[in-house]
Formats: C-alpha cells, structure tokens, sequence
C-alpha cells in the first residue's frame, strides 16, 4: 500500500460513521479551536512574519504603489518584467525594464530570460507570513511566477486574513491555488540553503494601506 493509500484509508476510516448528508457546517467548532492566534496588529504581523522567510516587505498607501514597485525593480536591476492579465495600471511603473504582456502565452524559453514578475494576491495570512494566488486576474498563470527571478508580489492590507482558517474561507476552493512564503528555497543534507532552485530567488511583498 503506498502512503497515499494509507491516508486516505485513515481519512475514510475517521469518517465511517458520519452520515452523507452531514457537512462541515452542521459541526459546531469546540471552543478554543477557532482561537484567534494573530492579535490586533494583522498587518504588522503579517510583514514581520513575511520578512522572517526573508522576502523583502515595504508598507506604503496605496497611492504609491507603482512607486514601491519600482524601487524593488529598480534593486534587482530588472530588464524586463511579465505583467499579467488584468493587472491593474497603476501597478506598472514607469523605468528602463521592457514590459511583457502575457497574451498570447509567452513561452518558456521566453519566461527563463524574463527578470521579473508583478502580480497581485488572492489572500495573505499573518500568522504564517504567506501569500495565497488564486491565478485569477492580475495573478497570471503559475509558471509566471516559478521562472522569473523576481517576484513582486502586491497585496491590499484588507486581503490579509489573520490566521489559516480565516483566510481558507476566503478561497474558492475548486481554483488553483499557489502559497508562497519568502523565496524559493532548498538546503542540501547539510542544512545549507540554497534559494532560486525551484523559482524565484527574491521575492517583494508591497502591502498597501487600502484602508
């Protein structure tokens, strides 16, 4: 039996007695499950935390937005940069990197030589410093976010959910979805890290006070 097997056995065994017609919804939660782990500070937690997997987090109004983007552009020394479908404008800034749109899909070859991209979010969560894409609008496919070497990664202060459960109930749970925490990262047998080997080897989170 493989270990998928195995787990999936141990679910369907857990559930055997629960009637079909029940849902999750029809259980009331045991008091202290649902305990907020987050604090008042959602958004101060959330860019500490981000921080801590060693993504660089700045926090500005939303009215310079394409502003901070740019800086993180601009410390790289990016090139080029993919703007995904439906990425609002006044994310764009202006700069010396070629824009890319990514209609019609652009190729491989062609995101390996791109230097970054810019997306939006779905949600984030503070207590574990993560990004959620749903790859819906603004977000692009996933390999736009798995070749580049930057990911430049904007997200509203009023996407940020304060824990894990919170924020799985503001998913679509039949879409695609991408978590991201700091930098793609591995460490060999002997704990040494290594970043970029699975994507991008930095990644900016520009949060915006939308408030």
């Amino acid at each position: 039996m493989s270990g998928r097997e195995t787990v999936l056995d141990a679910v369907r065994s857990a559930l055997g007695d629960v009637p079909g017609s029940e849902s999750p919804d029809d259980v009331p939660v045991a008091p202290g499950r649902r305990a907020d782990h987050a604090g008042p500070d959602i958004i101060g937690l959330f860019t500490q935390r981000a921080a801590e997997y060693r993504a660089t987090v700045v926090r500005v109004p939303a009215a310079d937005a394409a502003v901070a983007v740019g800086r993180a552009l601009a410390r790289t020394g990016a090139r080029s940069v993919v703007l995904p479908p439906g990425l609002p404008e006044d994310l764009v800034p202006e700069g010396p990197w070629s824009p890319l749109e990514d209609v019609p899909p652009l190729t491989v070859d062609q995101l390996d030589g791109v230097s970054a991209v810019i997306t939006t979010v779905a949600v984030a969560i503070a207590v574990i410093g993560t990004v959620i894409l749903d790859h819906g609008p603004g977000q692009g496919r996933r390999a736009l976010t798995l070749l580049p070497d930057q990911h430049v990664c904007v997200v509203l202060a009023s996407q940020i959910a304060p824990d894990v459960p919170e924020a799985l109930s503001l998913l679509d749970p039949y879409r695609p979805l991408t978590l991201i925490s700091g930098p793609s990262a591995t460490s060999d047998i002997e704990l040494d890290r290594v970043e970029g080997v699975h994507g991008p080897r930095v990644l900016d989170i520009v949060v915006l006070d939308d408030a």
